[in-house]
């Protein structure tokens, strides 16, 4: 019993063993069928052994085998022949060039390689190329998009049109707003690429602003003046771009200014942000109403106020020192360019001696003459004779600077006075060295201005030039000193 047990384990064993080898040969067929070796299942089927029912007591013969064998998937037959392997392609907006082994009739057929491109305004997303493959699908994938360029920005101070929005072939122009140029490509086009041709351009102000200055203008001057005070608007400024003034600049005086005589060139120039210029200008003409110019008096001069012969000016005559004035002391310019009045003559100046006082004598050199007033004892007294030497080879000096010389001569009762040739009276006499403090005793002088003032002493004599230096330097005028400046020479 054993024995028999032991020999049906073995076997049993063996059959296990056959049943597995044969299913690993199976599966090896299904792999080689779908290689076109579909004869190896036959080759390994003698190897399948027959079955056994395990623990149900029966037995088979031997010689009766069953077969049991997995189910293989199918694999697709390949046929060259089928017209349509695959799928047909079909590719919106573009095109598939096909080429098949069976020829130009047949686009799906196994093995058959398609050219895939897009129509023009279009770029292919995908493959180019892809065949039909055994599994009946094709070996990629590829659709065709619509070319599009990006957006374009805007330009400052500008704009632009296009013809078609971002697709392709559209263009776009572009322009500026007023005031402004366009510098770089005034267009640009979407091209295949998907990028606009060229480059950005740039609004770029270049034109000057605009500038209005007043109209020119012509004024008199005013009376006594050389000068006109002149006024005017502030010129009319506009920028023809973004109508920003920076600034405006003048060469020239401001309005209001004071212009003396002539023409005046006024330049105002603006500037705008892009550093753009532009100027006008205008004119401002000065005139000065004049008289004739005036002569001076024979032995006398003129003091003029302005310019001396302009509209209000007024001019003073004078007489040098020994001559007085007669007629008008002044005359004026008038508006129509005449002088008012006519001219006064410098008469040689006459001194009336036969008066009461010594005042009444001193008046008659108020504001005209300077007085130099000499006192001695005696004609023989050598400090008078030496003075009166001196003075009398000094008397174109003393006219200048209108010196008119007084000798006080003697004692009481043989007192001699005269001015020039005229003889002083003794009570005048008298009263002149009380008045003016002079000793008959000794040789003494005073020196007295034009305002009867004292201002000067001498108790020995003087050199012309000492008294004249101190004339010059203390009592003279502006008017004297300007007379003294142009007859320097005179007495020369």
């Amino acid at each position: 019993m054993r024995g028999a047990h032991r020999k049906e384990k073995e076997k049993e064993k063996e059959s296990t063993k056959k049943y597995k080898t044969a299913r690993l040969l199976l599966r090896m067929a299904g792999q080689l069928t779908q290689r076109g070796a579909l004869s190896i299942l036959l080759f390994f089927t003698p190897a399948v052994t027959a079955t056994w029912y395990a623990g149900s007591g029966y037995y088979p013969d031997e010689s009766y085998n069953e077969v049991y064998a997995e189910e293989v998937p199918q694999a697709p037959a390949l046929d060259y022949r089928v017209p349509r392997w695959c799928y047909t392609l079909n590719i919106q907006d573009g095109e598939a060039t096909c080429y098949s082994p069976r020829g130009g009739n047949y686009h799906s057929t196994l093995g058959t390689r398609c050219e895939l491109s897009c129509d023009r305004g279009f770029r292919l997303i995908g493959r180019r190329s892809v065949q039909c493959l055994p599994n009946r699908r094709w070996s990629g994938t590829a659709y065709c998009r619509q070319v599009r360029c990006h957006a374009l920005p805007f330009i400052t101070s500008g704009t632009y049109t296009c013809t078609n929005g971002v697709l392709l072939d559209s263009r776009c122009d572009y322009s500026c707003s007023s005031g402004y140029h366009l510098e770089g490509d005034h267009s640009r086009i979407c091209m295949e690429d998907g990028r606009w041709s060229g480059g950005e351009p740039v609004c770029v102000d270049i034109d000057p602003p605009k500038i209005r200055c007043p109209h020119s203008r012509e004024k008199m001057a005013e009376p006594e003046k050389l000068t006109a005070r002149v006024y005017w608007d502030p010129p009319l400024v506009k920028d023809s771009a973004d109508g920003t003034i920076t600034r405006v600049t003048v060469r020239g005086p401001e309005p209001g200014s004071h212009f003396p005589e002539g023409e005046h060139v006024i330049r105002y120039t603006a500037y705008d942000r892009a550093y753009n210029r532009a100027s006008c200008k205008f004119i401002v003409k000065v005139q000065v109403r004049r008289c004739p110019t005036l002569k001076p008096p024979q032995h006398g001069y003129l003091t003029c106020t302005s310019a001396g012969d302009n509209y209000g000016a007024t001019c003073e005559y004078h007489c040098d020192g020994g001559y007085e004035r007669q007629g008008t002391p002044s005359r004026v310019c008038q508006s129509s360019r005449q002088w008012s009045g006519s001219p006064p003559i410098c008469a040689p100046m006459k001194i009336n001696v036969n008066v009461n006082s010594a005042a009444g004598l001193l008046d008659q050199f108020f504001e005209k003459q300077r007085l130099l007033i000499i006192s001695a004892p005696d004609p023989s007294n050598r400090y008078y004779k030496m003075q009166i030497s001196m003075l009398q080879q000094s008397t174109c000096g003393l006219d200048l600077r209108h010196v008119t010389i007084i000798e006080l001569v003697g004692q009481t009762p043989q007192e001699v006075g005269r001015i020039r040739e005229q003889q002083l009276s003794a009570n005048i006499i008298e009263e002149l060295r009380q008045f003016q403090r002079l000793t008959p005793s000794y040789f003494n002088m005073v020196l007295i201005d034009k305002q009867g003032i004292d201002r000067e002493r001498y108790m020995e004599p003087v050199t012309p030039e000492e008294i004249f230096t101190f004339i010059d330097d203390y009592l003279l005028s502006n008017q004297e000193l300007t007379q003294r400046r142009e007859q320097r020479d005179i007495c020369e």
